[in-house]
């Protein structure tokens, strides 16, 4: 009996994490098109498809990639704490 329980905590285990994977890779899918969208409305030009160029000046390079990095982050977050919160999903503390 306490195999079939650890069977399907696995199984459990396996699909609330390919769920958060897919959440998180859609929330980042859709960060980036809203970052590049906010960029070219700011900045009235497309943002740099490469940052590492040396034909992209540096502070451009470096707004753009904290912008994405810190954007996409916060994506993937917000929407794996989505999926948790509304699956009623519950970490497991570790021991004290």
């Amino acid at each position: 009996m306490a195999g079939k329980k650890a069977d399907a905590g696995k199984k459990a285990d396996v699909g609330s994490r390919v769920t958060n994977a897919v959440a998180g890779m859609a929330a980042a899918f859709v960060m980036r098109k809203v970052l590049v969208f906010a960029w070219t409305k700011v900045t009235g030009k497309e943002p740099p498809d490469s940052p590492e160029d040396p034909q992209v000046a540096l502070g451009e390079a470096l707004a753009w990639g904290v912008l994405m990095g810190a954007g996409v982050a916060t994506a993937r977050l917000l929407a794996s704490r989505l999926v948790v919160h509304k699956a009623g999903i519950t970490q497991a503390t570790p021991p004290d």
